[in-house]
């Protein structure tokens, strides 16, 4: 974007959007960008930008493991690194070891990624996972940041010295504190540390009696401190045992610099990935506070707007726990200039602020507050004259400033120009501002500029309507409540509800009649007619929702009728077959309490249940050769569903050769089935064949040939 200022921003309210990301940077480097945050020149880097944060805002909303951005700027490492013979603070190797620790952790995390996240994988391309910073800096440090015992040998022989001395200078003074306890020259408080040492606390009275080097004394000067004299040659070799380890130290971060330096290419890039995941996030971190999007970007100069917020309104709203009406707009090459009129505090400027400040946040990269499937596109302007812009220091007036501004408008605006121009042609006397207006509306439309612009000036309705690629709009008014809907609607101009508004308030409806005989009949009627026109709209739109509503209703009706009788027929036809089931399982067992009646009542006779137990297993015998059948039959269908196997050219065998062999007193059985039988009669090609207790009539070819 070419053309912007800071009174952009203070217009359309971005510098509280910058305060509230200033508040989610880790580092100072993030944060200056975010405080220095403008719009992108490049619609590559911005497109780039964009997917960044779109990605990252995908990988919190998705549930990703993603590792904390939490880290200490390396600047100072940076500097220090090539200078010869340099040796870094031990704080620097932590911030050193945590930060390749993370950008190990990124690389892992995208190296399976790279197709869900292209763009933050490409961020990595100069980082590599290594332990080559890692390992040197760990095995001079512990885990809490202290210098190793063994970082070197030299290092360890002389804390063992220093460990050893310690002991001794400690066994010494509790030997003297003892004896002097035991005399009574030391106070109540018997020690104290002095210059790192430790020193008897003398009753200062007694002190020529202790042998030792004074140090000190009490404020009151009723103690005196006292180093024995035995410790003092032992807290002198300490002290030079502590330089020697300074000194070792000294050389083992001097070796372990020089041991990193090999790495500033990479450490600089550490710098620079971690510093912009930290700019990202401070982005993303603002868009999930109003679900901010990326909208599709188009090539052509196009917007639509669905379900559009005012991000700063909805954060204000939400913390108040009151709701915010979504607006809808849609512009193009044949409706690129709005008007939107309007009553007063109808939501007119809202409106223009959220179409200013959506496109503003677009082109610093940043994810707006709009429905996925809404189209933008970029700009290389962005224009605003809102509200009251007195200059005290140039002594120019709201009109004044505002013609300024205008002048300005009319040099830079062209067919990639976005313009925000609230109460256009206000400032003045009304039919002369207006009529000023007008030519200015003609000017800046002949430009083939985009705009949003609010007024109440009629001429500039008229204007819009008569304009080829100028569209009116108007922000609702329920006629009825006599209050503002805070909804926009494209097509027609809008009532300023003057009159509606002044009764809202109280105004005396004698005054408000008296002012309607005072002006113009023609705009009397006018405006009436626009309240009419809007009346009938809001009723249309009305009725439209609730035929919409009663739609879904009688939908969701018929869904729930249409799944309720299938579950209910379902459950008929499972009824039946169960009933079908029980009513068959009934019929066999009055069958077979038939047969136990029958075997009672002739029990007495002797070998008078002989017939019936042959009649018993012939009716068992039946039902075995059902159950069988219907095996088969469901075998036949299942192998009927399988794909056939294509069968090889060779001569077809007779189903069955023997047939002929068939004669009475032959052993066959049925095809399909491994069932035995004999032929008891042939009647052509029927036979009457007995298995077991059972006897039945097949034909002939159903039957296989076993023996005679």
């Amino acid at each position: 974007m070419l053309h912007y200022d800071k009174q952009t921003y203070k217009d359309l309210e971005f510098d509280f959007l910058i305060e509230k990301m200033s508040e989610f940077c880790v580092g100072d480097t993030a944060l200056q960008r975010i405080l220095n945050l403008a719009p992108v020149k490049s619609n590559t880097k911005l497109l780039a930008d964009l997917n960044n944060a779109n990605e990252y805002k995908q990988i919190r909303t998705e549930g990703e493991q993603f590792p904390r951005i939490d880290f200490e700027e390396l600047k100072t490492e940076i500097r220090m690194l090539p200078i010869a013979n340099s040796a870094l603070q031990k704080e620097s190797f932590g911030r050193l070891l945590r930060a390749t620790l993370l950008c190990n952790t990124l690389v892992y995390f995208f190296n399976k990624r790279e197709e869900d996240y292209p763009h933050l994988s490409s961020l990595l391309a100069d980082v590599y996972f290594t332990k080559e910073i890692a390992d040197p800096i760990n095995e001079v440090f512990d885990k809490s940041g202290e210098i190793k015992d063994d970082a070197s040998e030299e290092l360890f022989q002389i804390r063992q010295q220093i460990k050893s001395t310690r002991i001794q200078i400690n066994k010494n003074f509790d030997r003297e504190l003892r004896k002097l306890m035991k005399d009574g020259l030391v106070s109540d408080t018997r020690e104290a540390f002095l210059d790192e040492r430790r020193v008897l606390s003398v009753i200062s009275s007694h002190k020529r009696k202790v042998s030792g080097n004074v140090v000190g004394s009490s404020k009151t000067g009723g103690l005196t401190y006292i180093e024995p004299q035995v410790n003092v040659p032992l807290n002198n070799e300490l002290e030079l045992l502590l330089d020697d380890e300074r000194k070792e130290i000294f050389k083992i971060l001097k070796a372990l610099t020089k041991e990193l330096s090999v790495h500033l290419p990479l450490i600089k890039a550490y710098q620079e990935l971690l510093t912009e995941f930290d700019f990202i996030q401070a982005k993303v971190r603002l868009a999930l506070m109003f679900d901010g999007v990326l909208p599709a970007i188009q090539e052509n100069t196009e917007l639509e707007l669905i379900e559009a917020y005012h991000p700063v309104l909805l954060m204000k709203n939400k913390a108040a726990n009151k709701p915010t009406i979504p607006q809808y707009l849609s512009m193009d090459k044949f409706s690129r200039m709005l008007v939107i009129s309007g009553p007063n505090a109808g939501g007119k400027s809202i409106t223009l602020k959220t179409v200013g400040l959506l496109q503003l946040m677009l082109q610093c990269g940043l994810l707006v507050p709009v429905h996925e499937n809404s189209k933008m596109c970029f700009f290389n302007a962005l224009l605003t004259d809102i509200g009251d812009n007195q200059s005290i220091e140039n002594e120019l007036s709201t009109y004044s400033y505002r013609l300024k501004r205008m002048k300005h408008f009319l040099e830079v605006a062209n067919k990639k120009t976005m313009l925000l121009l609230d109460e256009f042609g206000t400032g003045s006397d009304p039919d002369l501002g207006g009529a000023l207006a007008e030519v200015f509306f003609e000017s800046l439309y002949n430009k083939k500029c985009f705009g949003v612009i609010t007024t109440h000036y009629a001429n500039i309705k008229l204007k819009a309507d008569k304009l080829r690629n100028a569209v009116n709009g108007c922000m609702l008014f329920d006629t009825e409540t006599l209050e503002p809907l805070y909804k926009l609607s494209l097509g027609q101009p809008g009532s300023s509800f003057t009159f509606e508004v002044a009764q809202i308030n109280g105004i005396d409806m004698a005054l408000i009649e008296e002012a309607k005989t005072r002006l113009d009949e023609k705009k009397v009627k006018m405006d009436q007619l626009l309240s009419e026109l809007q009346r009938e709209k809001t009723y249309l739109a009305r009725l439209n929702k609730e035929h919409i509503e009663a739609q879904e209703i009688a939908l969701k009706a018929k869904n729930k009728y249409e799944t309720s009788k299938k579950k209910f027929e379902e459950k008929l036809l499972a009824q039946q077959e169960l009933y079908e089931k029980n009513n068959n399982l009934i019929q066999k067992g009055k069958k077979l309490q038939n047969f136990i009646n029958q075997y009672k009542s002739n029990a007495k006779a002797k070998n008078a249940n002989a017939g019936l137990l042959q009649e018993v297993k012939k009716y068992i015998a039946t039902e075995k050769f059902k159950i069988d059948e219907q095996k088969r039959e469901v075998e036949l269908k299942k192998n009927a569903n399988k794909p056939q196997k294509k069968q090889r050219n060779t001569p077809k065998k007779k189903d069955n050769q023997f047939l002929d062999k068939i004669k009475v007193g032959s052993t066959v059985k049925l095809n399909e089935t491994k069932q035995n039988g004999t032929v008891e009669e042939l009647n052509g090609k029927e036979v009457t064949v007995s298995f077991g207790f059972m006897r039945l009539k097949v034909m002939k070819d159903k039957l296989t040939w076993i023996k005679d």
